[in-house]
């Protein structure tokens, strides 16, 4: 039970000091959250109240089925940006098809999730690479950021991708209001300044770090605190500023999605999408946070926290949600030590919808603007275009693009890309796996790279290493590499395979090995085995491969050349002895440095 109810484990040693510290993490990410779940909302494109109904049933349900001590779920801004960009192709934002379609959207993803974690295929995220989501978050960051400008400014500008928005946003400036941009743009300008600047303030002015910690988290709080009451003070809904409006009080009911078969059919893929976006990004904040304290997540239990989390969600009225990397680093930095914090943040939150909803009435949309830009630009990584550049240009080349087609064309053409991007780069760099004609280090019983290191190898014998598994894609490489090196060796009769990085070998793998048997018998040279793993070995012997192999197979390749090229073998372990044999002393001709 306490593989499925986590809660079950921390829960009994929960004690007083652990209940304290949970309580100031949550006052602070209620602090957080509150704004943050308005402009989610908005950015959704829903009402404002939405946002808080997602960010109340969501942290309970994860509180219970979690396995992270610290992630915050509730709406994220990519996710968010997705929603929007999915349920806007099929309703208009603002009725109710389009309110009921998101929440579908997140029932959807919510029961995608759920089975993915009984099914265990939490490794279906490991084909999204770090590359692409890299990309595709700094992306989407941008065209948020950029779909936000309109609302800083007072006018309606939209676009599906960020040429159409900045077109848009071109053409509407001769409308700007000049009103809602003063209110905007020094309401943007503290937003920045607190989120770094604030808390050295005021702890340079002799406040303590706790009370500066929360003050500083409660910059975006003041702003819409402070533009709220001027809003209301001065009129300014009479000079064109755009407010939210009438926020429902009271806690969400519960609730059904439309259950309309062709609907379904039309999210399912972008509701798959979110998912996997979702999962991703959760996994990543929880493992990274665990690892400071040593502890661990499981990553399948976390797709059932997740699923049933988007579930509530859907229950409760609320759209997507996941882990949100920046609340749950402020979760973390205040203390939260089990994930009863976040049922804490939902009793804010929840308080929040009681007392607090009469007071958004004059809210501007442009403050909740602002604290969107302010929180998406954070996600907005350039530098990581440049690290992938100088260490792997495959991987640049699958970040470029998935951020161009994000930027080009849309969010969800540009995770898909992205996904497809890295499975064909998977499936390239597998199809031509690295192999190393091999000798044997002097003085030693090594074996290292004859293009790397300083070897010894003997003229009849072709040492062959592979550093992949063998399967499909690759087996014609090994099979060209090997009739390569015999073709240009007339001296050959012995080619050994070392196999000490193949970790499997598959049916068309097999059947290209029983065909390199036959053409080398053929040519007269045999075929040896060595450094076979264990696993692989019992599958072999499930073959006749064993049975036709030329050749033997060797526990370790010295073995194989001590059988096959005594004589070199000998004379290499025994030279240098006497200087190998002193303290300290190295092997001739390794070296750490040049790798394997």
């Amino acid at each position: 039970m306490r593989r499925y109810f986590p809660i079950l484990d921390w829960g009994r040693s929960y004690s007083r000091d652990t209940l304290i510290s949970d309580l100031l993490a949550a006052l602070i990410v209620t602090i957080m959250l509150i704004p943050q779940s308005l402009a989610y909302a908005l950015l959704a494109g829903l009402p404002p109240e939405i946002g808080l109904y997602a960010s109340i049933a969501p942290l309970v349900i994860y509180a219970v089925f979690g396995t992270s001590r610290a992630l915050a779920v509730g709406p994220v801004a990519v996710v968010s940006l997705m929603t929007a960009a999915s349920v806007g192709q099929l309703a208009q934002q603002g009725t109710a098809e389009y309110l009921g379609a998101a929440i579908a959207m997140a029932l959807l993803s919510g029961l995608m999730l759920l089975a993915m974690g009984v099914l265990r295929l939490g490794f279906i995220a490991n084909f999204l690479s770090h590359p692409v989501i890299s990309g595709f978050i700094t992306a989407s960051g941008l065209l948020i950021a950029a779909g936000q400008v309109p609302h800083l400014l007072g006018i309606r500008a939209d676009g599906h991708n960020l040429v159409d928005t900045l077109i848009a946003i071109g053409r509407a400036m001769g409308s700007v209001n000049p009103v809602t941009m003063a209110l905007a743009l020094p309401t943007l300008a503290f937003l920045f300044w607190s989120r770094s600047r604030l808390k050295p303030f005021l702890k340079a002015r002799g406040i303590r770090d706790l009370p500066a910690t929360i003050l500083s988290r409660s910059a975006p709080v003041l702003a819409v605190a402070a533009t709220t009451a001027v809003t209301w003070g001065l009129g300014l809904t009479g000079h064109g500023v755009a407010i939210v409006g009438d926020v429902p009080r009271g806690l969400p009911m519960p609730t059904l999605p439309p259950l309309d078969p062709v609907l379904w059919s039309q999210i399912a893929i972008p509701a798959l999408l979110i998912s996997i976006v979702g999962y991703v990004e959760t996994v990543s904040v929880a493992s990274t946070l665990a690892a400071k304290r040593r502890q661990r997540i499981d990553p399948d239990q976390e797709l059932i926290a997740l699923g049933a989390s988007n579930i509530g969600s859907a229950i409760s009225g609320g759209f997507p949600v996941t882990g949100g990397f920046a609340r749950s680093v402020v979760n973390f930095d205040a203390g939260a030590e089990t994930p009863a914090a976040g049922a804490y943040t939902a009793v804010g939150m929840a308080l929040a919808t009681l007392f607090l909803t009469p007071l958004l009435f004059f809210l501007p949309k442009a403050t909740l603007a602002a604290t969107i830009i302010v929180a998406v630009l954070s996600l907005v990584d350039f530098d990581a275009l440049r690290r992938t550049w100088a260490y792997d240009r495959a991987d640049f080349a699958a970040m470029a693009a998935t951020i161009l087609v994000t930027l080009g064309v849309g969010v969800e053409a540009g995770i898909m890309a992205g996904v497809l991007l890295s499975l064909v780069l998977h499936l390239y760099r597998t199809s031509r796996p690295h192999v190393a004609i091999v000798g044997q280090v002097p003085g030693t019983e090594h074996f290292r790279n004859i293009d790397r290191h300083d070897v010894v190898t003997a003229p009849g014998v072709l040492s062959i290493r592979v550093d992949e598994s063998l399967y499909f894609p690759n087996a014609r490489f090994l099979e060209d590499t090997i009739y390569a090196c015999v073709a240009t060796n007339p001296a050959l009769r012995h080619v050994v395979l070392m196999f000490p990085a193949v970790n499997a070998v598959d049916a068309s793998a097999l059947e290209t090995l029983e065909s390199v048997t036959a053409r080398l018998r053929d040519a007269g040279v045999t075929l040896h085995l060595s450094e076979v793993k264990g696993p692989v070995m019992d599958r072999l012997k499930r073959s006749h491969f064993l049975d036709d192999l030329t050749g033997q197979v060797f526990l370790t390749h010295c073995d194989a050349m001590r059988a096959l090229a005594p004589d070199v073998t000998a004379s290499t372990l025994a030279a240098d002895r006497r200087e190998t044999a002193r303290k300290g002393a190295k092997p001739r001709g390794l070296d750490a440095a040049a790798g394997l």
